[in-house]
């Protein structure tokens, strides 16, 4: 994002001030430099290991083990060379590098403040444990909430608000800036913590900072295994990209159709509490459900006119033709359901098997509620866009007959409480060009374009 609000940078100047505050006291403690400058070198090596293997994440053990060992001020101290050193992928560099280092740097300190105002220090040089693990606990907390708190906080300034469904700009965007934000970075920041403690405690024991060093090894194994499984994902990630890239150059009236089913998908799986694993897979359907119109001639796809029966036919072929495209990749699971069975109806008059009721896969139902929401709400060659009020309403008319209700009161909660901006998909300058379809052929909910 090249073009920073004024407001985020005035918020990251602020974040930099804060942590220049806490420096202050720097000269007036008893600082062990040498243990500093390791820390702070470790710290940028294992930076720069990351950026070679393209992880994405920061190695906090080392961060952690500073805050467990040194004064707070000094503890602040060590992630700056990493930070300001570290691999940026987009633009402002500089600012995105400094910003890194204020918001590690506040946290950092604020773990040291928690941990040495409840005596860890103490309990790490006399190896008193368990008692130990409740100020190393203490700190990470306190780490995860400077790190959460200043994360949502540039998010929420950086990015814009879409409109609420009432077409009001609202507060939600502003609210999902910071919703499961602590919860996420609490766990792996746990099992850091627990790594850094080991550390400060073998680097506080006869053996000295050599043993220290050696906690390391295993979480560096476990973090190239964790990298290699991220480069799979990537790679997951860009085979579902081209396909879709595909579909949209030979349909280009639906162009972004797939992306914003794949998120009212998503958003309609977390309504109904799946499991993490299974949102992503149900994004995947989302945004996969029309790979099938490769196979679908261009001509009909672009047809300014009503279609005749023969060539109905043959675009409702289209799910079958997804299917065999993608019944091969492994990690879709119950996404390639989806692709298959999206235009069913659950009272029978669906294609392509004319699946009723429970017969059709879950996802499927899921997916057929979030790809008739945004063929609605967006403009097409043959109409305009439909407010989402009127969208819901229609949805929920057609609730039994055609949709699953449990995915479309799924939906309604969830764009009340999330909001939704529809997007308009084609050409504006070509909508008032062409002649209007037939509405009693194309206008309802789940018509095959």
């Amino acid at each position: 994002m090249e073009a920073v609000p004024a407001r985020a940078r005035a918020y990251v100047a602020c974040t930099v001030l804060g942590a220049l505050w806490c420096l202050l006291p720097l000269p007036r403690t008893y600082t062990p430099w040498w243990a500093v400058v390791l820390l702070a070198v470790l710290y940028a090596g294992c930076e720069q290991a990351a950026a070679r293997w393209r992880f994405a994440g920061t190695f906090y053990p080392v961060l952690l083990a500073g805050a467990f060992l040194l004064p707070p001020p000094a503890a602040a101290l060590v992630p700056l060379p990493g930070a300001l050193l570290s691999r940026v992928e987009q633009r402002p560099y500089a600012l995105r590098r400094i910003w890194r280092a204020a918001q590690l740097s506040l946290g950092v300190w604020a773990a040291g403040q928690m941990h040495w105002a409840l005596g860890g220090r103490d309990a790490v040089v006399a190896s008193d444990f368990p008692y130990a693990l409740v100020p190393a606990g203490a700190a990470v907390l306190a780490f995860c909430l400077v790190l959460t708190a200043l994360d949502g906080g540039i998010r929420a300034l950086a990015t814009g608000a879409p409109p609420a469904p009432s077409g009001r700009r609202g507060r939600a965007p502003v609210r999902r800036a910071w919703r499961g934000l602590f919860l996420r970075t609490l766990a792996p920041v746990a099992v850091h913590g627990l790594a850094g403690l080991m550390m400060a405690v073998l680097w506080r024991s006869p053996y000295g900072p050599v043993a220290a060093l050696l906690v390391l090894l295993p979480m560096c194994v476990s973090w190239w295994v964790f990298a290699q499984y991220h480069r799979e994902r990537a790679a997951h990630q860009a085979t579902i990209r081209a396909l879709v890239q595909a579909v949209d150059i030979k349909d280009g009236y639906t162009r972004g159709h797939s992306e914003r089913v794949g998120q009212a998908s998503m958003m309609i799986a977390r309504e109904l509490g799946m499991d993490d694993a299974r949102v992503e897979v149900l994004r995947f359907a989302g945004i996969l459900h029309d790979v099938g119109k490769l196979g679908v001639p261009t001509r009909l796809l672009r047809k300014n006119g009503p279609l005749t029966p023969e060539e109905r036919r043959v675009i409702e072929l289209h799910p079958e033709y997804g299917h065999e495209m993608v019944r091969g990749i492994g990690f879709l699971g119950e996404a390639r359901a989806a692709v298959l069975h999206h235009h069913e109806r659950l009272d029978g008059s669906g294609y392509p098997y004319g699946l009723i009721g429970s017969q059709i896969p879950e996802s499927a139902r899921v997916v057929a509620v979030a790809d008739a929401f945004d063929a609605m709400t967006s403009t097409r060659c043959y109409r305009r866009a439909r407010p989402v009020p009127v969208a819901l309403e229609e949805l929920e008319r057609c609730a039994g007959a055609q949709f699953d209700p449990r995915m479309v009161a799924a939906l309604m909660r969830a764009l009340g409480r999330e909001g939704w901006c529809p997007a308009v998909t084609a050409d504006e300058e070509r909508v008032d060009m062409v002649p209007a379809r037939s509405v009693s052929s194309s206008s309802r909910p789940g018509a095959p374009r």
